[in-house]
């Protein structure tokens, strides 16, 4: 199993994930990203570190994947002083965030000349999501989709119908946003 963590800050997420009938964490980033909750106030229950926001990885890694314009030069990457933030030539222009380099100055939020890495989504500390898989048989788990009040978060199918607003992201999660495309630009 690979954490969102491991996805962001190790480049282990595939871009090319398959569908399948497994149950997959849903997120709405257009919920997410309206405005309505100043703070994240879900809980979670990762193991490790139960006082953990894990959803702001896994937001942190859907922004990436789809919210980014994937710029041919890359302001964000360029403006950081502890060159943390690196463009995954290979993997269709995706960002990543080396943790430990990482002092979250936020220089890569503000040198997006679209707004896109949103400021909220670099924290200091690594948020960890590990999707709850190993626990989503127990009772109330996952506890980040029982605590959202706005209802940004669900278990889906992984096999469901995708509009064009809704993508798979890494093996294990399905994303609600509008998404950016060069093509239609």
């Amino acid at each position: 199993m690979t954490t969102s963590a491991e996805q962001i800050h190790s480049a282990k997420m595939n871009i090319d994930p398959d569908k399948g009938k497994d149950k997959r964490l849903f997120i709405d980033l257009d919920i997410c990203a309206s405005g309505e909750c100043k703070d994240c106030v879900i809980k979670c229950s990762f193991f490790y570190h139960p006082e953990n926001i894990g959803i702001i990885s896994v937001a942190e890694l859907a922004t990436y994947a789809l919210v980014c314009r994937k710029c041919d030069e890359a302001h964000c990457v360029n403006s950081c002083p502890e060159e943390a933030l690196e463009q995954q030539k290979e993997k269709d222009k995706l960002l990543i965030r080396h943790n430990m380099r990482c002092v979250s100055c936020k220089s890569c939020s503000h040198a997006c000349p679209y707004g896109t890495i949103y400021p909220e989504l670099v924290p200091l500390l690594i948020k960890n999501c590990d999707f709850c898989l190993d626990r989503r048989d127990q009772k109330k788990e996952p506890l980040c989709i029982t605590t959202c009040p706005f209802g940004a978060l669900a278990l889906k199918s992984g096999d469901i119908e995708l509009d064009e607003n809704t993508f798979l992201v890494g093996d294990n999660i399905i994303v609600h946003s509008t998404h950016w495309q060069r093509e239609k630009a």
